[in-house]
């Protein structure tokens, strides 16, 4: 019985010195600084283990047809490409604005698959920076933009040039 209760005392402490230690702020949230290794090592494998389960049943009804892919270049260019680049500008001006640093996809190509990519666009990912993007597109063109997610690297002639005229385009306008 001391044992038992020995050991709820000592959740106790552990516990309720979490809570002061958070709630006097003692923690930094800021994007702009490393983190600790708890949020390193712990935090991001909860993101991906939480992403996997809730995600696993998500099949991707469209085919990938070049029709699908440039509507996808198309919505990555206006909704995606100002955080993780493009062709015109491969490491994005707000790369490093966010913690976890946005991914630059040109650099390290979206690697999850279709299921994964369509929950974290339309639901997000809380502390990081990336919106959920399911209140403004559609569940078809968030699949449209999985589609061309993973196959960014490996685009069709036709669907590979528009990419890159599209990005021209954006970054001619922006410097204007």
């Amino acid at each position: 019985m001391k044992f038992l209760f020995g050991c709820i005392v000592v959740l106790v402490v552990i516990f309720g010195g979490g809570y002061v230690f958070l709630h006097l702020g003692l923690l930094s949230f800021r994007a702009d600084e490393a983190p600790g290794t708890f949020e390193s090592k712990i935090a991001m494998q909860a993101v991906d283990a939480s992403t996997e389960r809730r995600a696993s049943d998500l099949k991707n009804p469209l085919q990938s047809t070049d029709a699908n892919l440039l509507s996808g270049v198309r919505l990555y260019q206006s909704s995606c490409a100002g955080c993780h680049g493009d062709p015109g500008r491969p490491q994005s001006a707000l790369m490093h604005s966010f913690y976890p640093p946005a991914p630059q996809f040109l650099e390290d190509p979206a690697d999850m698959p279709d299921n994964e990519n369509f929950y974290v666009i339309k639901h997000g990912i809380r502390w990081t920076g990336m919106p959920a993007w399911g209140n403004n597109l559609t569940d078809d063109e968030i699949w449209k933009l999985t589609i061309f997610l993973s196959q960014m690297t490996k685009l069709p002639p036709p669907v590979e040039q528009e990419w890159k005229s599209e990005s021209n385009r954006a970054l001619g306008a922006e410097r204007k």
